[in-house]
């Protein structure tokens, strides 16, 4: 899974970053910082535990950190759309927006306000997929004055580029004009800025911890929004295990930012994680939500995908209860499933196979 964070110059990107994986804050840079965020799971931790492995491996997120966008500007907006446009691999946009107040660091616009700086941002996100549906047009519309193979699939491809484009003169996002997973595959590889999934993340001060944020009119209300203290979190992730946990005890936190921004990414992407074990390494694997078992096994090796017999599978919750396989198995809790079972989260699952 790879997140790209965006936001406007002091935003607090980084800071939120370097907090996810624990790391120091890097210099300011102009080029985009890639990081490897390991996903928090308790169950992984558990299951070490259980088994004795000699390792653990927990999911990650490929999370890409770009340079503040500075849009009061001509040449900033020209390294913006540069930088924009280096995304579109991704599979996540995470916009982070400011909302504390500081004043040794000076805010964008020089005021601090939430909504104003998300709609810029919505609104640069909109233009920048508008230059790429107007170049397709052009190219199209010479297309299809030649007599290919392709045709009826360049007209086809034309209509739905114009509506793309009326969609987005209406201040509307690409994904709002989707109607078929056969218009969304036409599209698929352009990869169309409003057409993928969002979260924002509202960077808060220590004082605003319970304050609630809405943006009604500004982004489509499905779209999962979170508040991170930032700095907050990254004093804290600085600290040892123990004394991690006695802060967010006095502070009355039960949730570090890499949880919450996780469980947000997952539920956004519609991912969920099943589990492996072993003496060798106890693992987390992130998979789609609806993946059958031959596809979760390819996840694993392809080897074992070709050679699938059977998906041996409890659930982790179970194993919690019972304490061990042995008293799993005598309460007729592991079962065998085909290739089509689909696999739920938290599923603890050893593929049978033979190539």
């Amino acid at each position: 899974m790879k997140v790209a964070l965006l936001g406007l110059f002091q935003s607090g990107k980084s800071t939120l970053l370097a907090s996810l994986c624990s790391k120091r804050v890097p210099a300011v840079s102009t080029t985009i910082i890639e990081e490897i965020v390991p996903v928090p799971d308790e169950r992984i931790d558990w299951l070490t535990e259980q088994y004795k492995p000699e390792k653990k491996t927990y999911a990650t997120i490929d999370c890409l950190d770009l340079p503040g966008f500075n849009f009061t500007d001509e040449h900033g907006r020209t390294v913006a759309r540069r930088l924009i446009n280096q995304i579109r691999t991704v599979d996540l946009l995470v916009l982070v927006v400011r909302a504390f107040e500081n004043p040794e660091i000076p805010p964008y616009r020089n005021t601090v306000d939430p909504a104003r700086d998300l709609t810029e941002l919505r609104t640069e996100l909109l233009l920048s997929d508008l230059e790429l549906v107007t170049t397709r047009i052009e190219k199209l519309e010479k297309q299809i004055l030649k007599p290919t193979k392709t045709q009826p699939h360049d007209k086809a491809e034309l209509a739905l580029h114009k509506k793309l484009q009326e969609t987005i003169e209406a201040e509307k996002p690409i994904s709002a004009a989707i109607e078929t997973e056969a218009e969304r595959e036409m599209i698929k590889s352009l990869g169309f800025l409003t057409l993928k999934p969002i979260v924002v993340a509202i960077n808060i001060g220590e004082n605003q911890i319970d304050k609630k944020f809405d943006f009604p009119g500004v982004m489509d209300c499905t779209a999962e929004v979170i508040t991170i203290c930032a700095k907050l979190e990254y004093e804290i992730a600085q600290l040892d295990v123990a004394s991690r946990k006695e802060f967010m005890a006095d502070l009355g936190l039960t949730e570090l930012a890499a949880g919450k921004f996780v469980k947000s990414c997952y539920k956004t992407l519609g991912l969920i994680s099943f589990l492996t074990t072993g003496s060798d390494e106890v693992r987390a694997w992130p998979i789609r939500q609806g993946t059958v078992a031959l596809d979760a096994a390819g996840k694993v090796h392809s080897d074992i995908k070709r050679g699938f017999i059977r998906a041996e599978t409890f659930a982790y919750d179970d194993l919690k209860k019972f304490g061990d396989e042995k008293a799993l198995k005598a309460a007729g809790k592991i079962r065998l499933e085909g290739k089509d079972y689909i696999v739920k989260d938290g599923d603890v699952i050893n593929f049978r196979f033979n190539v």
